[in-house]
């Protein structure tokens, strides 16, 4: 498992060559298929999913190199229209991305028909020099959409169909630059951070309504044994209903996402996991614009 290290590829700029290069930022509402898409493409677990719409909450860097490029696609939280702090610091994430990026896929789900966020995205966009492609995804579902005809691309992640047109048009954009990265780095997050996302997936699919939502996970220890890991995080909710939900009748639901998240996490570390998850209150977190922008940064 590789993850970009700063100082080793600081000390080892001699290997990086030169390729297309460039930064490539993906928007769209919540739920359209964003970070499918990034996992398809670059073959790696690098954006959780589920079929909850703002899953995402942080921007997520993931590096797609082929023979003659190297792609830095920036996966953003999906953007919708809300007057919440917890929601509109999440849209920052989304829209501060636009600044960062050469080039602006933008994803439409052709298996929902349009609705009012979308003109809020084309708002957002109208305001950027940015070159933009709109790319129109889930297309092996039944399209409830009017395709545009130009600067256009359709793509499916569950068939992997067009993507290399995608690929083809993406690259028309790029220009000849250093490698940013080396050729075995596919993502910025430490592991960490990959940790929390993992577990807090698992609660976003054992639980239901508002309450994924009303949830963040913090790692407390690490420990990396010649034989295991030994893992302690921490699931933390706005309200004590919320924690008992969470922990369920007899544990049982805890219990489910524990053992979901210690599962996936020795597949990704490749070793045995002692993984200790505990529910704690962080009262109305939602609501403290500054914890929100410290855990989103």
């Amino acid at each position: 498992m590789q993850e970009l290290n700063l100082q080793d590829i600081l000390k080892n700029t001699a290997d990086l060559k030169e390729k297309k290069v460039w930064y490539v930022a993906i928007v769209g509402r919540p739920n359209v298929g964003k970070s499918t898409f990034i996992n398809t493409l670059v073959g790696e677990k690098i954006a959780i999913v589920s079929n909850i719409p703002q899953t995402t909450r942080n921007k997520i860097l993931a590096v797609y190199n082929d023979d003659d490029a190297q792609i830095v696609f920036l996966d953003t939280p999906g953007i919708h229209k809300s007057n919440k702090v917890f929601n509109e610091q999440i849209n920052n994430q989304a829209t501060g991305t636009l600044e960062e990026a050469d080039l602006v896929l933008y994803f439409l789900d052709t298996s929902r028909p349009l609705w009012e966020e979308e003109k809020f995205i084309k708002e957002l966009l109208s305001h950027i020099k940015t070159p933009i492609v709109k790319v129109y995804t889930k297309s092996d579902l039944r399209t409830e959409l009017q395709y545009d005809s130009e600067n256009t691309h359709t793509i499916s992640s569950l068939t992997r169909e067009w993507y290399p047109q995608l690929l083809k048009e993406i690259k028309s954009h790029l220009k000849e630059d250093m490698m940013l990265f080396g050729d075995d780095i596919y993502t910025n997050q430490n592991l960490r951070f990959r940790i929390s996302e993992i577990i807090r997936e698992k609660i976003f699919l054992n639980t239901k309504q508002e309450l994924p939502h009303s949830t963040f996970v913090q790692v407390e220890e690490i420990k990396e044994e010649p034989k295991m890991y030994r893992i302690v995080a921490y699931i933390y909710t706005e309200t004590e209903s919320q924690k008992y939900i969470v922990i369920g009748k007899w544990w049982n639901l805890l219990t489910r996402i524990w053992k979901q998240a210690r599962i996936e996490l020795e597949k990704m570390l490749d070793k045995k996991v002692f993984l200790a998850v505990r529910v704690k209150v962080k009262k109305w977190w939602k609501k403290d614009e500054d914890f929100i922008k410290k855990m989103l940064n």
